[in-house]
């Protein structure tokens, strides 16, 4: 059965069996309960139940392709015909999962806000093993002070350990994308900052780096009204830009936001 890739979807299938090695072994899941996020036609899905994990389930959107796991694997999987950004990932199982995904580029960093700003009604993952348009993950992975540093480095900070794995070169899928791919993991951190709404960090972030090479003397006057003391309590030069500022002064610039606002 021959399935042809969906760009609407953001389709591009792994197919180069060093890489999908590489893959399954960044962690260890013999018996542990596994999620794989679009498997598409299953050539991951085929090395990870390789590894015998005590449990597979797959989430993909596509219903031809979900009839094509079907048939492929039998019951050896258990296939979840719906869009990733309309599932409680935490109802899946009662155990914490490993997470594989090549996820769809065009959706990825929508995917990975949901799981990070999802994360206080429970941590339902041991580990994420994702692959990403190399450009995003270069920015989820940036430092402070450098240009690819920001809103995404910031929140994907806050709740999780990430290391860079390996960069794939177009060649291991087909259809070949136009660009590099990143493969990252994720672990939870054991020591969260607490903030009690995520959404005001993301819209700190947001109006921070809005202009990220203006001062941060124009953000601080948009989100505080004494701009002057809050920069004043944290030791944060306004003459400095969004950039220069270490992810957890943000994190406590949202602290102190949602003090204020109390």
């Amino acid at each position: 059965m021959f399935i042809r890739p969906k760009k609407s979807l953001g389709q591009n299938f792994l197919i180069d069996r060093t890489v999908l090695e590489l893959i399954v072994d960044t962690v260890e899941i013999a018996n542990k309960e596994v999620l794989e996020i679009g498997p598409g036609s299953g050539n991951l899905t085929t090395y990870i139940l390789k590894k015998n994990p005590k449990k597979v389930y797959t989430i993909e959107k596509d219903d031809e392709l979900a009839l094509l796991l079907e048939d492929k694997f039998n019951n050896e999987i258990t296939i979840i015909n719906d869009d990733i950004l309309k599932i409680s990932e935490d109802k899946i199982s009662s155990e914490k999962l490993t997470v594989f995904g090549n996820l769809p580029y065009n959706i990825s960093t929508e995917i990975l806000s949901k799981w990070i700003t999802n994360l206080d009604k429970k941590i339902w993952f041991e580990s994420l093993v994702l692959m990403f348009q190399k450009e995003v993950a270069e920015r989820i992975i940036a430092e402070p002070n450098t240009s690819k540093y920001g809103r995404l480095s910031i929140l994907s900070n806050w709740k999780l350990n990430i290391k860079k794995i390996i960069d794939i070169k177009p060649q291991s899928f087909s259809p070949r994308p136009k660009i590099d791919s990143t493969l990252l993991l994720f672990t939870p951190k054991e020591k969260i900052f607490k903030i009690k709404n995520a959404k005001n960090l993301e819209m700190i972030t947001r109006v921070f780096f809005s202009q990220r090479r203006k001062m941060l003397k124009k953000p601080f006057n948009q989100v505080f009204n004494n701009a002057k003391e809050v920069a004043e309590k944290f030791s944060i030069d306004l003459n400095l830009r969004p950039q220069n500022l270490e992810p957890e002064i943000y994190f406590k610039l949202v602290k102190e936001y949602e003090n204020l606002r109390c």
